[in-house]
This record gives structure tokens, C-alpha cells and sequence, in this order.
């Protein structure tokens, strides 16, 4: 008898002890759950601040920093519901009725963006990498939360296209910059290369924004770096007879009016 309720006093222990592990298991899963969820809302709210603090490089619409603002929201609430520090929570509390007052604000008076024929890119070369590297991040943040249904179709067409345009001038610049550098060491054929892209480039342009004076303005700019960069090949490669046609004649082909069939 009395080595029966050993033997059940022992199995009741074994299995209080199974069940603690189990809980103490359950409780440490949730609790490694919470950290990272905290950790993947705060990556959020950091990526996205960084984009929020890099959008006055270009111009954007207040729908487009909108999107941004209610992002930061959206991970501020998330974060509230994981967070058990009471230090934590009073600052979280605080930043998100920041962040819902600049999205009460720019809803009561919404902006537009200055015209994209107006953008001049930045002369100093680590905003210029900051530009592109929000534009970057800026383009998958809209796509994104326009995959979760969050954007007006309308939003999201605007911002692409003003991202999209933003991209194709700074492209031009870099294509440009590059040729410069190529023709200073006489690497005339990557030169060229570069100046026949940035062209392509700028005639993708002209099809979105046909009155847009930065077309013209970068065509004379190419046109004048071919001229240099053939004049330079001349003094160093002797002219043959069988001289092929002149670059500057297939850029006036390329910008000249269509013909009509």
C-alpha cells in the first residue's frame, strides 16, 4: 500500500514537473515572440523616419508623406500592445500622440508637390546618396502598404510616377558624371556609352513629361560632352576615310518629331 502511493505520489510529481517545464517552455516562447515582434516594429518605425526625414531632398504631396506618418502610427500601436515596461510605454505613448497630431494636420490642409520640371538634384554627394537610397526605400514602403490595400489607387499611381521621374533624372546626372570621368582617362568608347544611354534615358523622360525644359537643357549638355569626347578621340585616333555618321546626327533623329505613317 504504502509503496503504491510512493509510486502515485511520484507520477503526480513527474507530471507537475512536465506541465511546469511546458508552461515555463510557453512562457518563454511568447516572450521571445514579443521581443521580436518590438524589434520588427521598431526596424519599422526606424526605416521609415529615416525615409520621412530624407523627403525634403525632393518634393512629395502630403498623400505621399501621409503614407509615411501612418506607418510610424500603425508600428506605435503595435509596439504598445507588446510592450511591458511602463517607462516604455509612456514614451510610446507620447511619440504616437505626436506622430497622430502631424497626421491630423496634414489631412486638415493637404499640400501639393512642386511641379518635377522644378527638381535640381543636390550638389553635395552624400545627400545625392541619401536621395537615392529614400527614393529606394520610399518606392517599397508604397508598394507595400499599397499591397495591403492601404492606398488609394489613385495615391499610388502619383507617387510611383513622381518617385519613378526622380530616379530617371538622377540617372541621367550619374550617367553623365560618368561619361565626364571615362573621357578624362580617354576611355572614349564607355564615354560614348554613357552619353547614348543618358539619351535613352532622357527620351523615357520626354515621353511622361514631353514640356519638360530639363530634356532640352540635358540634351545640349550631351550634345556638347560628345563633341568634346570626339574632338579629344580625334587628337588621338587619326580620322580614316570611312568615317562613320556622326553621333550628333542620330541625337537630332532621336529628339526630332515623329514621323506619321
Amino acid at each position: 500500500m504504502t509503496f503504491t502511493l510512493v509510486l502515485i505520489l511520484l507520477g503526480a510529481l513527474f507530471i507537475l514537473i512536465i506541465g511546469i517545464s511546458v508552461i515555463q517552455q510557453q512562457k518563454e516562447r511568447a516572450e521571445a515572440e514579443r521581443r521580436m515582434e518590438l524589434k520588427r516594429q521598431r526596424a519599422i518605425i526606424d526605416e521609415t523616419e529615416t525615409v520621412l526625414s530624407n523627403t525634403g531632398l525632393a518634393s512629395f504631396p502630403s498623400s505621399v508623406i501621409l503614407v509615411l506618418y501612418k506607418r510610424i502610427n500603425e508600428a506605435l500601436e503595435v509596439s504598445l500592445t507588446h510592450l511591458e515596461n511602463q517607462p516604455q510605454q509612456l514614451d510610446y505613448q507620447r511619440r504616437l500622440s505626436d506622430i497622430q497630431a502631424q497626421i491630423t494636420t496634414l489631412s486638415a490642409s493637404p499640400s501639393q508637390a512642386l511641379a518635377i520640371e522644378n527638381f535640381r538634384l543636390p550638389d553635395n554627394d552624400k545627400q545625392i546618396l541619401e536621395l537615392v537610397q529614400m527614393l529606394k526605400k520610399l518606392k517599397a514602403i508604397v508598394r507595400a502598404e499599397n499591397n495591403k490595400g492601404k492606398l488609394e489607387p489613385q495615391v499610388f499611381t502619383d507617387a510611383e510616377n513622381r518617385i519613378d521621374s526622380y530616379q530617371l533624372r538622377i540617372n541621367v546626372e550619374s550617367m553623365l558624371s560618368r561619361a565626364r570621368a571615362s573621357n578624362s582617362l580617354k576611355q572614349f568608347g564607355s564615354s560614348k556609352q554613357m552619353v547614348s544611354k543618358a539619351l535613352a534615358t532622357l527620351q523615357a523622360i520626354k515621353a511622361k513629361t514631353p514640356n519638360d525644359p530639363f530634356i532640352s537643357r540635358k540634351v545640349d549638355e550631351a550634345k556638347e560632352l560628345l563633341e568634346e569626347i570626339n574632338s579629344q578621340q580625334k587628337q588621338v585616333t587619326p580620322e580614316t576615310v570611312n568615317t562613320p555618321k556622326n553621333d550628333e546626327d542620330d541625337i537630332d533623329m532621336l529628339f526630332q518629331p515623329k514621323k506619321k505613317w
